[in-house]
């Protein structure tokens, strides 16, 4: 356990020196002053370890003792903490996370897949050792949304927690809103200006979120982590036209992370956990969060609706959460890493989400023939889902494919589904239909 008893400095150990530990770096040496007041005493970097010691990374570290095998630093006697900032959820990383926390070290990650797999057992084990485990970089990057839910927030009861989770999708989909650029040529200049990676799969088919979310909904509700109940589906498939009418409807669309509690009829808990691209009014906080920001909303039963925004990525509000942890550890304050202790955390079943009730946008793809439309309605009729509105391009002058788009009024989720199981065989529609909910005001 680090000594929280002095003025000693908190000696740090950091494996991972791409642009965030390299932002650590130029942060505790930039504001080491402020930084040694609000902790109680000089944060100190003590080793480094990287997968190359040669690379510049325009921070000196020839103060530093360098670690060829990172998770070496687990055992250095000079070390009370260790940041991981290497990432994967499993490999070394993940025996980097183990080993610091047996050796009564503290952990500081930014791993939020590591977090979002292994986070209860970790969790476990820095309970059992009284040492602290800290992931506010995990999630959100230099938002506090962990801090915030675990303190700020901690007399309420969470009623709900949604919100942007993912900068590189929302990125890709508020351009295109912008300039009205279909998919995958925002996609090729977002991977160019640096805000989509090179593979960008984690980021455009929700599974980044999915991790944050998993996290998320443990700490406000006090379940366990369960990254595998999290429904996930990415944004690949909106298309320019699904922008233009949500735009005529009256929203935008928007990469949302959700999760709520409610009971099943035994009155166990059960968890709703779902990254989806949803349509977002006009009028709502997140229909305003552009570019490669996040934002989460978190529905306390006493604090009433929470909004958290701010930079999900980047060197600077990454280090700056990281930093933050540090200094809570060099306070002497760990506390449960997910609010209440591990073993409290209860395992919940996933919700059925078919009896939930709402607006459901659907985007049919079909043949350009009569009678395409009748089947659609028909499908809908027998499913008795009660159709707001509706819009049909005009006929492809090719008489290929058209679009078909329709929002639903307030009905159960199941319908919406037993409709779309109606026209699973239809020859008419030539590509799945792309449902997204419709988020409320």
């Amino acid at each position: 356990m680090p000594d929280t008893t002095s003025s000693a400095p908190l000696r740090i150990a950091l494996a991972g020196l791409g642009t965030v530990g390299a932002g650590v770096i130029r942060l505790l040496d930039a504001n080491a002053d402020l930084v040694t007041a609000r902790a109680g005493r000089p944060l100190e970097i003590v080793a480094v370890s990287a997968r190359d010691r040669n690379r510049d990374r325009g921070v000196d570290l020839s103060g530093f003792a360098w670690e060829d095998d990172m998770t070496q630093m687990a055992s250095r006697g000079d070390v009370d903490v260790v940041v991981e900032l290497v990432g994967g959820a499993d490999g070394p990383a993940l025996t980097l996370a183990r080993d610091t926390i047996a050796a009564g070290k503290g952990l500081v990650t930014a791993n939020k897949a590591m977090i979002a797999h292994h986070g209860l057992a970790l969790a476990e084990s820095a309970e059992a050792q009284g040492t602290a485990l800290k992931f506010e970089a995990a999630v959100a990057g230099g938002i506090p949304i962990v801090k915030g839910l675990r303190e700020g927030a901690a007399a309420n009861s969470i009623e709900h927690i949604y919100g942007i989770l993912n900068g590189t999708a929302n990125y890709i989909l508020s351009t295109m809103e912008s300039s009205g650029a279909d998919f995958a040529t925002t996609l090729k200049d977002a991977q160019e200006l640096g805000y989509a990676e090179a593979d960008p799969t984690f980021d455009i088919e929700g599974i980044d979120a999915a991790h944050k979310l998993a996290i998320l909904a443990a700490i406000s509700f006090g379940a366990r982590v369960d990254f595998e109940a999290v429904a996930c589906e990415g944004i690949s498939r909106v298309r320019a036209a699904d922008i233009a009418q949500a735009d005529a409807l009256g929203y935008v669309i928007r990469l949302i992370g959700m999760a709520d509690i409610s009971t099943d009829s035994s009155g166990a808990p059960v968890l709703l956990q779902q990254v989806k691209p949803c349509l977002v009014p006009k009028g709502h906080p997140l229909a305003h969060v552009t570019g490669p920001t996040n934002a989460v909303v978190a529905e306390g039963n006493y604090s009433g609706r929470l909004l958290f925004q701010g930079a999900g990525a980047g060197e600077g509000p990454t280090a700056s959460a990281v930093v933050a942890d540090l200094i809570d550890i060099a306070r002497g304050e760990a506390g449960a890493p997910f609010s209440v202790p591990a073993a409290a955390l209860q395992a919940m079943a996933p919700a059925e989400s078919g009896a939930r009730i709402g607006q459901t946008y659907l985007r049919f793809t079909v043949s350009d023939r009569p009678g395409v439309l009748a089947e659609i309605t028909a499908a809908m009729r027998d499913a008795d889902v009660s159709i707001e509105s509706l819009i049909q391009q005009g006929r492809a002058n090719d008489g290929g494919e058209v679009l078909v788009a329709m929002v639903t009024h307030d009905g159960p989720e199941s319908c919406v589904t037993h409709a779309l199981q109606l026209l699973a065989d239809s020859e008419s529609l030539t590509a799945p239909p792309l449902v997204m909910k419709i988020l409320e005001d």
